[in-house]
């Protein structure tokens, strides 16, 4: 029995929430290795663009649930995130149009288009502080749980008590239906494939026939879907701080150039390797190790590697660790 209740112990604290934050992290870090695979630069402007998309979705969810709309158990953000997509969709449209193409016309280089979107980063930040405020913002309703602890040790008599929220199931179900739909759209479709040429050879590309113009204004639309989706998944099963966003892009862009960026599949597997990095490292590990020692053994102490004040210096340090040793990360994508 103490060998399960370890076992669940280790499920509720490190695993859920694990496959729950790789998941996100790993739509985020999509949204990233596109950018540089296919615009080639690295778009640090990211972070922010999921705060707005999440912040549009708080706004029209508020609306709804003001109007007495919702989804009965799930949460009415799942109605507004469509029309949050459509909004940030239209703000990163009109933001390369305005700025990101003017850079492109005049061949700018990669470092001009990361300043850039340090700019950009700043600006859509301010947006979204004037309009929301910058404390925390709850937007969730609907059922809580998918399972309680409560229920979980009534169902099999053990002392420990696995919980899994309802935004966490949705957040791995989400992530998986917009990831078969995003390698379906690369690899079966024409835009799809017309992206994948650009991205491998730009002169060729454009030698065929490929429209550059309509390349960039796919992916850019590709962007504003995964981040709002990740954006509000993430909001959905924390809470919204436009703060928090920022942080973010630290751990999304250590997934990208861990998996190897410009390398979707890489993206996705870096993003996993970041959120069980930072959620095992950050872990107390006193409660499981208690049920596997003898009490003689059973540690005194937290038995916790780092505070989890410090959970992005995981991401920094394997990040360092990665650009130092294997720079083209573990898929090979582009080198950094």
């Amino acid at each position: 029995m103490d060998l399960l209740n370890a076992f669940v112990a280790l499920a509720n604290y490190v695993l859920v929430p694990g496959i729950a934050y790789g998941s996100q992290l790993a739509l985020g870090a999509l949204g990233v290795t596109l950018v540089y695979g296919i615009l080639r630069f690295s778009n640090f402007a990211h972070g922010d663009t999921m705060a707005l998309g999440a912040m549009s979705a708080v706004l029209i969810t508020w609306g709804f649930q003001a109007i007495g709309l919702h989804l009965w158990v799930l949460p009415t953000a799942l109605l507004a995130l469509p029309f949050a997509i459509l909004v940030t969709i239209g703000l990163l449209l009109g933001t390369d149009r305005v700025v990101y193409k003017f850079y492109r016309e005049k061949k700018a280089k990669p470092v001009i288009f990361v300043i850039v979107s340090l700019g950009v980063t700043f600006i859509y930040n301010g947006i979204t502080r004037f309009i929301i405020g910058s404390d925390d913002k709850n937007f969730l309703d609907g059922e809580r749980f998918i399972i309680s602890a409560r229920t979980f040790k009534k169902m099999t008599g053990l002392q420990e008590g696995l919980a899994i929220k309802t935004t966490q199931g949705l957040t791995v179900i989400t992530a998986i239906i917009v990831v078969a739909v995003l390698f379906w759209f690369l690899n079966k479709t024409r835009s799809g494939k017309s992206m994948r040429a650009y991205s491998d050879n730009e002169d060729l590309a454009l030698l065929s026939g490929i429209n550059p113009e309509r390349v960039v204004m796919i992916t850019w639309i590709i962007v504003a879907c995964l981040a709002t989706t990740a954006g509000v998944l993430y909001g959905l099963d924390k809470s919204f701080k436009p703060f928090t966003y920022f942080q973010l892009l630290l751990p999304i862009f250590a997934s990208a150039i861990v998996g190897g960026l410009g390398n979707p599949v890489g993206a996705i597997a870096g993003g996993f390797v970041i959120a069980f990095s930072e959620v095992t490292i950050t872990y107390a590990w006193k409660k499981v190790l208690g049920y596997l020692l003898p009490d003689s053994l059973a540690p005194d102490s937290l038995v916790q590697l780092l505070s989890t004040d410090y959970k992005f210096a995981v991401s920094f340090v394997i990040l360092l660790i990665v650009l130092l040793f294997k720079p083209t990360g573990l898929f090979k994508g582009q080198s950094v």
